[in-house]
């Protein structure tokens, strides 16, 4: 297999997720849960001004300088 078969097989199996999500037939959603886990709250980011912004200190841990992480700007999961 080269990598013009992989490409290949990456596209389709992109093809077969999006028409799945388009039409309705993937993950059902239980007991009220979001119906795309990708708008669970738990995704969310908060507007925080920290480190990342200006290249200072973590919010976290003031000690180090801020990695872009995102910590703190979720709910830590």
């Amino acid at each position: 297999m080269n990598e013009q078969d992989v490409r290949a097989l990456v596209r389709e199996a992109i093809a077969r997720q999006r028409a799945a999500e388009g039409s309705g037939a993937g993950m059902s959603a239980p007991f009220g849960f979001a119906s795309d886990l990708r708008e669970h709250a738990s995704h969310r980011l908060f507007v925080v001004p920290s480190g990342a912004d200006s290249d200072g200190p973590c919010i976290i841990e003031p000690a180090v300088a801020c990695t872009h992480c995102g910590y703190c700007k979720s709910y830590g999961h």
